[in-house]
């Protein structure tokens, strides 16, 4: 079966953050992220697949719970998926979803929050995403200049998680001003800063992770409780944003962990 044009100019629009935004869709992409989705309890439109799902791991069983959950699963041939795709080596799936509505501007006092100061890529948006549900943070603000969590990309590098995730969007004003009422401390990662392990333990936190190139505004530097780096023994100077900020949220979650 072929695909309607109306649903193939769709899926080439969500490629694009204006668009995607008009919308008010996001398209997920890949047996991981959209089984993801679908648990995480994403909204879904409609999704296409081809007869390569149903021959990789875990493919059948997606294909079925996509059937009990999606009113609509348009069946194509792999060499038409491959063309409405947004990978390489797409996997057989697609699934059209409503993006989640952003949620309210305020933070929960003794709330954990990642946020992203510019991040350009999508890639290292997703990642950190990622990182984030794992490490159990509440929510990420991401702020002007920040690749759109929703692409197609940032949603498959955070494996389908940013539908677990309350994100917000603010300027560095306002997320500085909501974290002042909340009484959130806000911890700035930079390379000049004080090893994060020195911090202590830190029930309520926000981290915000700066531009790959320039690191973070000063605003967000102005405001900082702490700024904290990671301990780099050996000759690599840097470490990307995704990779830093992972860990340094694992280095925050654990002293709180060990905490009496």
């Amino acid at each position: 079966m072929s695909l309607s044009q109306r649903r193939v100019q769709l899926l080439g629009r969500l490629r694009h953050r204006k668009t995607r935004e008009r919308e008010g869709l996001v398209l997920v992409e890949g047996i991981r992220s959209v089984g993801e989705a679908l648990k995480a309890g994403a909204e879904p439109v409609f999704a296409v697949a081809s007869p390569r799902l149903e021959g990789m791991a875990w493919g059948a069983g997606l294909l079925s719970a996509l059937r009990s959950r999606v009113g609509e699963v348009e069946q194509v041939g792999d060499r038409e998926l491959d063309a409405l795709a947004d990978t390489e080596r797409p996997q057989g799936v697609l699934l059209v979803c409503r993006q989640p509505e952003p949620t309210s501007a305020s933070l929960d006092a003794g709330g954990r929050y990642l946020v992203l100061d510019a991040v350009q890529d999508p890639g290292n948006v997703g990642t950190l995403v990622r990182a984030a549900t794992a490490f159990d943070v509440a929510g990420v603000v991401a702020l002007d200049g920040t690749a759109d969590p929703w692409s197609p990309k940032a949603v498959r590098a955070s494996a389908g998680t940013a539908f677990r995730l309350a994100v917000r969007f603010a300027k560095a004003e306002e997320v500085t001003d909501l974290l002042e009422r909340a009484g959130i401390p806000l911890l700035v990662a930079d390379a000049s800063g004080a090893d994060v392990a020195g911090v202590g333990a830190l029930r309520s936190w926000a981290l915000a992770v700066g531009n790959e190139g320039a690191g973070t505004r000063e605003t967000l530097r102005a405001a900082a409780s702490h700024m904290v780096r990671i301990p780099m023994p050996g000759p690599a100077e840097s470490l990307n944003a995704g990779v830093a900020g992972a860990i340094l949220m694992y280095a925050l979650t654990r002293e709180a962990a060990s905490a009496p």
